[in-house]
């Protein structure tokens, strides 16, 4: 039998995207350092883990 996969491209990007996010929002206050290109970085984040999660259910 054989198991489920995931795209290893999709991680990757989550993944760096991810610790990107983290760096860049401060949660004590709130803010962005740099608004416009973290706004970027969320959706791309949040596209590359719907596309991960689409692919993953497409294989079952």
């Amino acid at each position: 039998m054989e198991g489920k996969k995931v795209n290893l491209f999709f991680v990757l990007i989550a993944f760096t995207l991810g610790l990107t996010l983290l760096k860049h929002i401060d949660l004590k206050n709130l803010t962005l350092k740099d608004p416009v290109l973290d706004i970027l970085y969320l959706v791309v984040f949040a596209i590359s883990i719907y596309l991960l999660i689409k692919d993953y259910k497409k294989r079952s």
